[in-house]
């Protein structure tokens, strides 16, 4: 007989074929299970569209009567939102039994969800592979609670360090394999950010481009304090379904933020601190657009400051194996760096894992 972790991973594995489309909400999946038969699944693919729970039901039919929901994320039970509530549903349909991944995190739900159920009489079960739910909801979870993006520094670089040799030249210094990934986590973030020497540089899209399906562009946010960024760049006058915000200074020139607006970018007025755009005033305005996860692309110095500010959550860095060389040649992260080791920055649940050519190392900023 089925255990129900085996039925909470399904849950998980329904879950992230939503990734890159529920946000702002998480990624949900449930399933239906009467005398050890699957008889009903689904998940949540878009906000707006119907909750797994309710999917999964409703597939079940007058079956879901005496049989156990597992679903990953608590059930929701407040009404304020597109669609009704899945306690509603789940008692409606005599569901006997449920088990649950992990708590909501929402204020609105937490808790609130498995009493409705608990009082109408229905046994749940919570906290099954606890941990894996949390995680591939780690946007929303950040989000939830602090109304700021969840951010991940991607950094694709030499062995030695370099993003670009003496001269420049940056492409590519990762194999196929690599950006391939790189466009798979762009299809997944609500928005990537580069600074304006990447812009400038590159002239880059920072679109999705992904082999086996059409991709979901990012939002693009830019930081330009004094707003160099030429009205003829690509994310001013490429075709997208995302658009483009640029961060730049109070002091920024006013004609030319008319022209930029006229493009139909959007753009995010900082007072400067220390002569640089505050990320932690930055993500606190990107949250309020309901940007939930943001990919910091380059450069050195935006991946420098973005560091030192403490906004990362999470690094990815593709190193391929390759030696550039050169004390003139553009290191991944820039900076004033530190003066003693025990300042340095300590990574926690690190995975490796080859990609192609190249090796990828995951991990999450201790302390985030």
């Amino acid at each position: 007989m089925r255990d129900d972790e085996y039925y909470m991973r399904l849950c998980l594995s329904l879950a992230k074929k939503g990734r890159g489309r529920t946000s702002p909400n998480p990624m949900v999946g449930a399933v239906v299970v009467k005398d050890d038969r699957i008889i009903g699944k689904g998940y949540h693919k878009k906000a707006g569209l119907p909750h797994a729970e309710a999917i999964a039901i409703s597939r079940a039919g007058s079956d879901a009567e005496g049989a156990t929901l597992y679903v990953s994320l608590e059930p929701c039970c407040h009404s304020n939102k597109k669609t009704p509530p899945c306690t509603k549903k789940i008692i409606e349909s005599k569901i006997k039994k449920v088990v649950i991944g992990m708590i909501d995190p929402n204020p609105l739900v937490s808790g609130k969800g498995i009493e409705e159920l608990v009082a109408s009489n229905i046994e749940v079960k919570a906290g099954v592979l606890e941990d894996e739910a949390k995680k591939i909801n780690e946007s929303f979870v950040k989000y939830i609670k602090t109304k700021t993006p969840f951010v991940i520094l991607k950094i694709a670089e030499s062995l030695d360090g370099k993003i670009a040799t003496n001269t420049g030249e940056s492409k590519w210094i990762t194999g196929e394999k690599a950006r391939e990934y790189a466009h798979r986590f762009r299809d997944e973030v609500d928005a990537v950010m580069v600074g304006i020497g990447t812009v400038l540089r590159d002239n880059p899209s920072l679109t999705t481009r992904l082999k086996n399906k059409k991709g979901k562009d990012p939002i693009r946010v830019v930081v330009d304090r004094e707003l160099k960024i030429p009205i003829s760049a690509k994310l001013l006058t490429q075709k997208s379904d995302a658009k483009t915000i640029i961060t730049a200074s109070k002091t920024a020139s006013k004609n030319k933020i008319e022209k930029i607006k006229n493009t139909g970018a959007e753009i995010i007025l900082l007072k400067t601190k220390n002569g640089r755009i505050p990320f932690s005033q930055l993500m606190k305005e990107l949250g309020k657009m309901g940007i939930t996860s943001l990919m910091i692309e380059g450069g050195s110095e935006i991946a420098a400051s973005a560091l030192k500010e403490g906004i990362v959550d999470k690094v990815v860095f593709f190193i391929a194996p390759k030696i550039i060389t050169g004390r003139n040649a553009k290191p991944s992260i820039g900076g004033e760096g530190i003066r003693k080791l025990k300042d340095a920055l300590m990574l926690k649940d690190v995975i490796v894992k080859r990609v192609g050519e190249d090796i990828m190392v995951e991990g999450y900023v201790r302390g985030r």
